[in-house]
């Protein structure tokens, strides 16, 4: 059987290391900050590839020696669907794989205790708790830490857009977590987040819980001429020739971000045959067909915007990036409301994760979202858009 073609710019899933570009410094910084017991704050934007380089330190030799955790917290609203997921996280990881820690983690967590299952199929136990299987969270929560410290290994726990606990119904939510993490003696914690704002006030501001706790590290764009040989290289090695030109427009219209590029040359190497040239008109085709692709998607979630909300969505977009969005001239260009009516509608945007603020700039988080606006409401079409006239 002929052995099957691999893609090598990989989306989704676990990224094998042949195929996962650079972030070499920005790993070196993580697992040092593990290793020697150190809590990390990593802030980006999103889709820039928190949760792959993670997942890719996870992997690194240096970590066998580690139980590791992931759990990503942006759809929660409460401490009670935190302490679920992270419940559910670590006995999945740990609990479900040994009599031992199985037996460990029923004694420990006695405030739900009475609510594991068993599947006699698998021979396995089960998580089979709801949410209403947890009435006491606060408690429970403890109980997960104390269960954690009491483990054989030392523990990665890894919390990503951990911004949304300040939007939790309960108070004081970052007290009460400041108070376990500080009190761990077994658990190195990364505190990943996208609304840089929100977790730089967190982890910088005097007058909150975890001040000056943390290391801190900012993912950024990769390096475009790394990226060029990236792209460079697998499309060599797989027959497709494409020039560093085609690369750098395709990264500059992606603003560096992850995901973006990853997705278009992705498309563009599964649409471009062994012995082929990747030329401008691959390029728009394959970004156009992606986009059709979420089409449905994100017709629901403009669907889903206010009005005042989806007129500042559509100004941005048309610009791209926007630094004074209360400035007259904008507000004139666009015909908006108000600086105020602009400064409340970003704010949402951004708490719902359509806009980003980063440096002071406002973009849409979602580049290709954002080129689906213009081509719906645009003045030029995307080949134009991607020649950068």
């Amino acid at each position: 059987m002929a052995k099957k073609t691999v893609n090598p710019f990989v989306v989704s899933g676990k990224i094998a290391p042949e195929y996962f570009c650079d972030r070499v410094k920005e790993s070196e910084q993580l697992i040092a900050s593990i290793d020697n017991g150190r809590n990390l704050v990593l802030i980006s934007p999103r889709r820039m590839g928190k949760t792959g380089l993670v997942y890719h330190c996870y992997d690194d030799d240096r970590m066998k020696d580690y139980y590791t955790f992931f759990i990503d917290i942006l759809h929660t609203t409460s401490l009670q669907e935190f302490t679920y997921l992270l419940g559910r996280k670590i006995f999945d990881t740990t609990a479900s794989t040994s009599r031992k820690l199985l037996r460990r983690f029923v004694k420990t967590l006695s405030s739900i205790s009475g609510q594991f299952g068993y599947d006699p199929v698998s021979n396995t136990p089960t998580f089979s708790l709801s949410l209403g299987s947890i009435p006491q969270p606060e408690v429970t929560l403890e109980e997960i830490f104390q269960y954690l410290d009491s483990l054989d290994k030392p523990c990665v726990l890894t919390i990503d857009e951990f911004q949304q606990i300040s939007r939790y119904q309960e108070k004081n939510i970052e007290a009460l977590l400041r108070t376990y993490v500080q009190h761990s003696s077994n658990c190195v914690f990364v505190f990943a987040g996208s609304e840089y704002h929100i977790m730089q006030e967190m982890f910088l501001s005097a007058s909150r819980p975890f001040y000056n706790s943390t290391d801190i590290m900012e993912l950024r764009a990769i390096d475009i001429d790394t990226y060029i040989s990236f792209v460079t290289s697998w499309m060599n090695k797989g027959g497709r020739n494409i020039s560093a030109d085609i690369i750098t427009k395709v990264y500059r219209l992606f603003r560096g971000n992850t995901y973006g590029l990853q997705r278009t040359f992705n498309q563009i190497y599964s649409m471009t045959a062994s012995g082929n040239v990747v030329g401008e008109d691959t390029v728009v085709k394959a970004i156009d067909d992606v986009i059709d692709g979420k089409v449905p998607l994100f017709s629901e979630q403009l669907s889903q915007i206010p009005d005042k909300q989806k007129r500042l969505l559509y100004a941005i977009a048309c610009e791209g990036e926007v630094s004074g969005i209360t400035s007259q001239a904008f507000i004139a260009r666009h015909q908006l409301a108000s600086a105020s009516a602009n400064q409340y509608a970003a704010r949402q945007l951004i708490a719902s994760g359509i806009l980003t603020k980063l440096n002071g700039n406002f973009s849409v988080s979602e580049q290709f979202f954002d080129l689906w606006i213009n081509r719906l409401y645009g003045e030029k079409p995307l080949k134009q858009v991607f020649n950068g006239s």
